[in-house]
């Protein structure tokens, strides 16, 4: 009884804390660490130690990486390993000796500086990849660093875990025999797991998507992956470890984003709980008691870390803003470091006032992340003596449209928003998007659209769409009442802007029409194209080549039609996959296999995917010519159905 108390005064606490500082326009992991302050026992004391709520909300970082992993494919991994190497190894080592030298000048043993070096030189994964997804800058160059040396940390927590025991007093063990045995069970585990994912698991998702059952979809993947984080603990390795490997191997099915959507609400409340732990950690009367040596603390080895980061970074050939920006987000404690100073403590390697110390240094460091991510960017162009940029998330405008004039809103990015997209793009006519669907926005964003995240109902987003300046506000996502809804807000700030709506049939086209649309076109393909032929119309473009290009489209049998960046809502099932095909962005490195190919000479065409368009350098090209030479850094954006898709991105990756 008394733990469901504990549990319900949490919950309520942190959903009240949340509720105001997203009101406030504060991160939600700040909410919930606050939160943690509150309940644990250096706050108002609901939580009792009886009640290990630690080990439940490690499953939040276990679901976080396996999402990770479905967005890391093995050709992807491998692509980037310049980066794990170059950079991460050169960031733990360094940061460690750094710590441990610094730790030893201040009287701490060797084996307590060397635990203090190993923990802060971790950074926390949980938020940094939580941040750089929520604000879509995953693909940013920053963000492919900054996820490479995470990587490389959290394999780095293995052998740490190993150490930190055999440093205790009158331990004999030998750290060498330790180290070899680990790597031998780290070799054969990940063998299993890369000969489970590759040839086990596709083929148990397929019999489980023949059953047509919702719930079993979710159950089988709740099942793989605390399966392989357990199997990865069991042989002494990190749980999300093997979390990782499995969502990679899954990363390259058809079911990845189904797979996604299903773990997610899973992955946020159990992350949400991790924080609340965190934030139960920090005791308020040490930061009364010292705040002037825990400040220093924290911002010593934030410091320290920042330039080490940087260093590595230029070093491996990196831009200066992007080593500062990685730098700056991975400056911070991880959530590691807490299990390190736990074991530590345990083992008397380390005094209880410096264990105290570095949560606190830690929790703090953590808390201001959000902010520091979110300003990564601009104050590594600073640093970098390049003009500063305000940082773009899904809910600011992108920088390539900031001074929008006689433009189209699309309200609605789905199959139909986005082939009005790519008409007005044929006819360098400028227009801005607003979608609900997080993914699809993401996507979207990533492969360099003009998308922003949220209702079209708001008047904040219209007014950051430009309408006052709109030529044409399209309505595309085919909800009559949603449409009607739209059509008075877009009235009342802008009376005389022209509004097309798109709907499935012609039930309720007096009703839009009395709500102020101008024009009301029906559902299909054939719907599609006379939605696009107007648009064009309205937006300037000759009648005579808006004539052209329908039947230029009819007669290539709506080719162009197909095609589409997929959401949340879209139909993954096995039938529809089979029948439809999608965009994909594939962004080149350093180490990919088409760097300095022409796209003709890569022969796309014989494994049945187009290319939709080159984005370089901001400027997207459409249907680039067959002799243009591919370049790291280079966006690419093809057509396909989703194994094709990803059997070429294998191919432009490693060439095989």
């Amino acid at each position: 009884m008394i733990a469901h108390l504990e549990i319900l005064a949490i919950l309520a606490c942190a959903v009240l804390i949340v509720f105001v500082f997203r009101k406030l326009n504060l991160p939600a992991i700040l909410a919930y660490l606050v939160a943690g302050v509150l309940v644990g026992e250096h706050g108002l004391a609901l939580s009792n130690e009886h009640v290990d709520y630690e080990h439940f909300a490690e499953l939040g970082i276990v679901f976080l990486l396996f999402t990770l992993g479905l967005e890391f494919s093995l050709p992807r991994l491998l692509a980037m390993r310049h980066l794990v190497l170059a950079v991460g190894s050169l960031q733990v080592l360094i940061s460690m000796a750094f710590i441990m030298v610094v730790s030893m000048l201040f009287g701490l043993s060797f084996a307590a500086s060397f635990v203090v070096g190993g923990i802060l030189a971790l950074s926390s994964t949980a938020i940094v990849i939580k941040q750089l997804s929520e604000t879509g800058a995953m693909k940013r160059k920053s963000g492919q660093i900054s996820v490479a040396v995470l990587l490389f940390q959290d394999v780095a927590v293995v052998p740490l875990l190993i150490v930190i025991p055999l440093l205790a007093p009158q331990n004999e063990g030998s750290m060498f025999i330790a180290l070899a045995w680990a790597l031998i069970k780290g070799v054969f585990v990940v063998g299993i797991l890369f000969f489970v994912g590759k040839w086990l698991l596709p083929r148990l998702f397929n019999l489980v998507a023949k059953v047509r059952t919702d719930e079993l979809f979710v159950l089988t993947t709740l099942l793989v992956t605390l399966m392989a984080a357990s199997l990865t603990q069991w042989f002494g390795l990190s749980m999300a470890l093997g979390a990782f490997l499995a969502g990679m191997m899954l990363g390259e099915s058809e079911y990845k984003y189904q797979l996604e959507a299903d773990i997610r609400p899973y992955r946020d409340i159990l992350l949400g709980l991790f924080f609340v732990t965190v934030g139960m950690k920090l005791d308020i009367s040490l930061l009364l008691a010292s705040p002037g040596t825990l400040l220093i603390t924290m911002l010593a080895f934030m410091l320290a870390k920042t330039l080490i980061v940087q260093w590595a970074a230029v070093r491996a050939g990196e831009a200066k803003k992007d080593a500062w920006a990685t730098g700056f987000m991975l400056a911070q404690m991880g959530e590691f470091g807490f299990v390190l100073v736990a074991l530590a403590t345990q083992v008397n390697v380390l005094a209880n006032d410096v264990a105290s110390l570095l949560l606190g240094a830690g929790v703090i460091s953590m808390a201001i992340t959000p902010y520091i991510i979110n300003n990564a960017r601009k104050w590594g162009r600073w640093l970098a003596n390049e003009d500063p940029v305000d940082t773009s998330d899904l809910t600011d405008l992108p920088e390539t449209t900031q001074s929008l004039k006689d433009h189209v809103i699309i309200c609605g990015f789905g199959r139909i928003g986005q082939t009005v997209s790519r008409f007005l793009k044929q006819e360098h006519i400028e227009f801005v998007a607003i979608d609900i669907d997080p993914l699809r926005t993401r996507k979207a964003r990533e492969a360099g659209e003009n998308v922003l995240f949220g209702s079209s109902r708001q008047t904040e987003l219209l007014h950051a769409a430009h309408l006052s300046e709109a030529k044409l506000v399209v309505i595309a996502f085919g909800e009559d009442k949603q449409s009607a809804e739209v059509i008075q807000r877009v009235r009342s700030l802008s009376p005389e802007v022209p509004i097309l709506v798109r709907t499935r049939n012609d039930d309720q086209l007096e009703m839009l029409q009395k709500a102020g649309a101008n024009e009301v076109v029906p559902e299909s393909l054939e719907g599609a194209l006379m939605l696009v032929s107007q648009v064009l119309t309205l937006s300037g473009v000759p009648f005579s080549r808006v004539v052209r290009r329908v039947q230029r489209e009819r007669k290539n049998h709506y080719n162009h039609l197909h095609g589409f960046f997929q959401g949340e809502q879209t139909d993954m099932s096995p039938e529809a996959v089979e029948r439809i095909e999608f965009a994909h962005a594939i962004l080149l490195t350093e180490d990919s296999f088409a760097n300095g190919h022409s796209i003709g000479s890569l022969d796309l065409a014989s494994r049945r995917v187009s290319v939709i368009a080159l984005k370089r350098d901001g400027v997207e090209i459409d249907e680039p010519d067959n002799n243009t030479l591919l370049q790291a850094q280079d966006t690419l954006v093809l057509r396909g159905k989703p194994r094709r898709v990803e059997r070429t991105e294998r191919y432009l990756h490693e060439g095989d």
